[in-house]
């Protein structure tokens, strides 16, 4: 093996061991600089062997064979046959350098497209879930919990789950309502506050039709069915949000929304 495919050989692994590293840097969330270090040494790697190849590999003579009669010498036939021994051992040999110019180069293929996956949001995080979690507190804007006696019949008040305060796909509407139409939560009933038709926040409540309304496109929802459209371009229900109370008298929630929340981008069953 000439050094020029040794170098090549050397330079090829580096860049394997390099494009690996840098996915397995980007893959556990480690630092812009040691994905930034391995990346480059790929880089480094390829054109060290590039050039080795070209100058090191690639034969620069030009041959021209010489037909001779048949049947050669003997010493002549000897000579020949070493030949052919040393070119079938050459061919060998860089057969296995270009699987490992493959093999190189699918790897760093592979550690330019791993990236691709941060040009956008996880989908199943914030598409289709929100950050109510069984158990979640339920809580004003200002971060205080909601006990069972502090709202009034027909009063309406925005709420977040506990640690989530501001977030806006976790937005929701909690109305009191008369405890006999909700005896389980003594009246209080949750629905999403973002508007299946634009998402706009639905924020007026009309307690004698028992319906809220979004001011955007006046799209408005029957509390009493599950959030059901009565009028206005909307086309899907608002998402109730399941709730329970506590021993100690605060409400919390039994789970997220049943289904995404806001406007909707697939079929609803």
């Amino acid at each position: 093996m000439n050094a020029g495919t040794r170098v090549a050989f050397v330079s090829l692994t580096v860049a394997i061991v390099a494009s690996a590293g840098f996915i397995a840097a980007y893959a556990t969330g480690g630092s812009h600089v040691d994905e930034g270090i391995a990346l480059t040494a790929a880089c480094a790697a390829f054109a060290t062997a590039a050039l080795a190849w070209g100058s090191g590999i690639l034969p620069r003579e030009q041959v021209t064979d010489i037909r001779s009669d048949y049947p050669s010498a003997p010493p002549m036939r000897l000579d020949e046959t070493a030949e052919v021994a040393r070119v079938q051992h050459d061919l060998s040999r860089s057969g296995a350098l270009l699987r490992l110019l493959y093999a190189a180069l699918g790897l760093f293929g592979l550690a330019l497209i791993v990236p691709l996956r941060s040009l956008g949001p996880s989908i199943d995080g914030t598409l289709f879930h929100t950050k109510w979690r069984k158990g979640s507190r339920v809580v004003r804007e200002d971060g205080s919990a909601v006990r069972i006696s502090d709202l009034n019949v027909n009063s309406v008040v925005t709420v977040f789950p506990q640690g989530a305060i501001g977030d806006p796909r976790s937005q929701a509407v909690l109305i009191r309502l008369p405890g006999d139409l909700e005896p389980a939560t003594q009246g209080y009933i949750v629905y999403s506050k973002v508007c299946t038709h634009a998402g706009c926040p639905v924020a007026l409540y009309r307690a004698a039709a028992r319906e809220l309304m979004c001011p955007c496109h006046q799209s408005v929802f029957n509390v009493l069915a599950n959030g059901a459209v009565v009028s206005g371009p909307a086309d899907a229900p608002l998402p109730r949000l399941p709730i329970v109370l506590t021993g100690d008298g605060y409400l919390v929630a039994a789970g997220d929304f049943p289904e995404p929340v806001g406007p909707g981008f697939w079929e609803r069953s």
